[in-house]
């Protein structure tokens, strides 16, 4: 009796140990994620800024406006917003109820990882164990991540949107993996369209670089025959298409007059925004209203995603991923169409081929926290490819390719580590030793199986492995948490020598929030044009957070806006939308935006302002610089210019404000 209860509770505990460490897993991510998270403020102001106005107004909560008497929107569609508004509903207007969704969404990220690899390794390695044991090394791939550290710590619609990419790549995977009949396998494919379809409504065309892989995945080993395939193919692309488009179409035949403008474009139209300005432009550098273009955004190449912009916020392990999957590819050759492996290498191995290539490639605006993209393909790979390749070491091609892998990983890592070379100098050494190190022991357990036989040798090579290739990555994501970001543009790791500007075109370097790691009040010029920025209407007013962070207002500021603020539409004016978030964050009451984000849409016009003014629904106009674009419109400029030529300037708390009603 005693043996039979020593044997269940053994079982039972077998049987508890992989739940226990996904729980760790998750929990680890979940204090990562939230630890010290209120530091960073309203992270990026301009997104914060329209969460508060979502929550005051419905109206505004649905189109994503900058303020809650919708005059402009953001420049991007609102769905990472809804989420944000809602929790400021819920929970009042602080960081930590627009930041903990966030939060939330890379714990899920993690968690989905983990059960689409687990979920294709389980049947290839015929061990329940192994695995999970894959999808936790994917899941600790994800999580560790340094740029998901850094947007899962952020309000940008980068979170939401790559939750509900991976997501959908889990649904993929289900409707090849999971369905005994054609009809589980369209179900779970129309699932995936709906998700890509509200990642739409995050970022736009972004999330279509994923599709062409899911679909090549779907078609090679779903279910049934070919043209079933296809014709299941259509349908979720028609799911997509309508859980995208009804929000479009809500916009375009909502009456312009009775919606707030769409900022980002110059005629009003989401559908202009969505196929230029965070369409083809992104492309081709085309984009109207921006700021840089050109090379302004650097020189595209295919080695871009590992130079000192954008190298330490991913590339840790893409060369050793795209390996790992390669390697997976060749020796599961001779398995059945719908074989599984297969069919994630190909989700992830295209995801992060297609999304690379783009981001290498695109001329248009590119930031160093849009890697975040490619962390659940990196992941996906590195996991199962790692784990399944393992199994196998005793096979030589096995062995060379994570050997391989590992050296890559190595190599990388040290490279990596030696551009902050103030940051933990001794780690690259130790990281290039230990994935030597790791790479000889596998070769040599391909060599001489009675080493590879060895328990302890066994247990040692893979957690020297492991530590060799995570311990960079890491590092750099304990200095991201640990460190305060807002502004419009962020990047992860520890400060580096020369890479304060990264992400932003030439004309910022230098200039206001290097990096995104702090939040200063340093002013930029304004109306800038091809030949460099000049000095706009009223510039010289106090406390502007410019275009890459908002302002921090003084409590007389704050006092003036919110008196008699019930008698106006907007309690202010001010030109550019970061502008506008910080002086709206601070009295929670409406602020115009003057020409959206880069003070180049034609939002208001001149006209539509003096109207405004006319009928007494702006109370102050607040002077200021900040770096516009080179093209767009120049209304801003004509509104501000007419404003310092009727109105007498006065200051406030420092700051420079023309006060415009009675």
């Amino acid at each position: 009796m005693t043996d039979t209860l020593r044997h269940l509770s053994s079982a039972d505990w077998q049987r508890r140990v992989p739940r226990l460490e996904l729980a760790v897993l998750l929990l680890a991510t979940g204090a990562l994620y939230l630890w010290n998270l209120g530091a960073s403020g309203w992270a990026n102001a301009f997104y914060s800024a329209a969460a508060q106005a979502g929550s005051q107004d419905w109206t505004a909560w649905f189109f994503g406006s900058s303020d809650a008497a919708n005059a402009i929107t953001v420049d991007k569609p609102p769905a990472s917003l809804w989420v944000m508004g809602l929790s400021v509903r819920l929970f009042g207007l602080n960081s930590w109820s627009i930041l903990v969704p966030q939060a939330l969404m890379g714990v899920a990220t993690v968690w989905l990882v983990y059960l689409a690899v687990r979920r294709a390794a389980a049947p290839a390695t015929a061990d329940a164990g192994l695995a999970h044991r894959a999808g936790l090394l994917a899941g600790g791939v994800m999580a560790l991540t340094p740029v998901a550290v850094l947007m899962f710590r952020f309000n940008n619609p980068d979170a939401l949107l790559v939750l509900l990419m991976t997501a959908a790549a889990y649904a993929v995977l289900r409707s090849i993996q999971d369905a005994t009949a054609a009809k589980a396998a369209l179900r779970w494919l129309l699932l995936a369209g709906v998700l890509l379809g509200f990642g739409f409504l995050a970022k736009q065309l972004q999330v279509l670089l994923v599709v062409p892989g899911f679909a090549v995945a779907y078609l090679v080993a779903g279910p049934a025959g070919p043209g079933r395939r296809l014709l299941h193919l259509l349908a979720a692309g028609a799911a997509l298409a309508v859980s995208a488009g009804w929000w479009l179409a809500a916009v375009e035949l909502f009456p312009a007059d009775s919606r707030p403008y769409i900022g980002g474009s110059q005629n009003n139209s989401i559908l202009e925004l969505t196929l230029g300005y965070n369409g083809l432009g992104r492309l081709n550098g085309a984009e109207t209203g921006s700021v840089g273009g050109g090379n302004g955004w650097g020189t595209p190449g295919l080695f871009r995603l590992f130079n000192s912009e954008f190298g330490g916020q991913v590339a840790w392990l893409l060369p050793s991923a795209l390996l790992l999957g390669a390697g997976l590819l060749w020796l599961g050759r001779r398995a059945p169409r719908t074989d599984a492996v297969r069919a994630s290498v190909i989700v992830w191995g295209s995801w992060v081929v297609v999304t690379g290539l783009t981001f290498s490639l695109m001329a248009g605006i590119i930031h160093p926290y849009y890697m975040v993209a490619l962390a659940p393909g990196i992941a996906g790979l590195a996991g199962l490819g790692g784990i399944l390749l393992w199994q196998r070491r005793a096979r030589p091609v096995a062995a060379a390719v994570l050997a391989g892998a590992l050296l890559a990983a190595g190599l990388l890592a040290s490279e990596l580590l030696g551009r902050t070379a103030a940051f933990l100098p001794w780690l690259r050494w130790v990281v290039l030793l230990g994935a030597i190190a790791g790479g000889v022991l596998v070769l040599a357990g391909a060599v001489v199986p009675r080493l590879a036989a060895s328990g302890i040798l066994t247990r040692t090579t893979a957690a020297l492995a492991v530590a060799a290739a995570l311990a960079g990555p890491l590092a750099y994501s304990l200095a991201t948490a640990a460190t305060a970001h807002s502004g419009a543009i962020v990047s992860a790791g520890p400060a580096a020598a020369g890479r304060g500007g990264a992400g932003m075109p030439p004309a910022f370097a230098g200039q206001g929030n290097p990096g995104g790691n702090t939040n200063t009040n340093t002013n930029v010029n304004g109306n800038a044009s091809a030949a460099g920025p000049v000095r706009g209407p009223g510039a010289g007013g106090g406390g502007m957070g410019g275009l890459l962070g908002a302002s921090t207002p003084s409590s007389a500021l704050v006092t003036a806006l919110k008196t008699n603020a019930a008698n106006y539409t907007w309690a202010a004016a001010v030109v550019g939308s970061n502008n506008a978030a910080g002086y709206q964050l601070a009295a929670e009451l409406p602020v115009m935006a003057v020409g959206g984000f880069n003070g180049t849409d034609p939002a208001p016009t001149l006209e539509q302002f003096r109207q405004f003014v006319a009928g007494g629904r702006i109370h102050y106009f607040i002077a200021g610089r900040m770096m516009q674009g080179g093209t767009g419109s120049d209304a801003a400029a004509r509104i501000g210019a007419w404003v310092q030529a009727n109105f007498t300037a006065q200051t406030v708390g420092g700051t420079t404000v023309y006060e415009l009603g009675p």
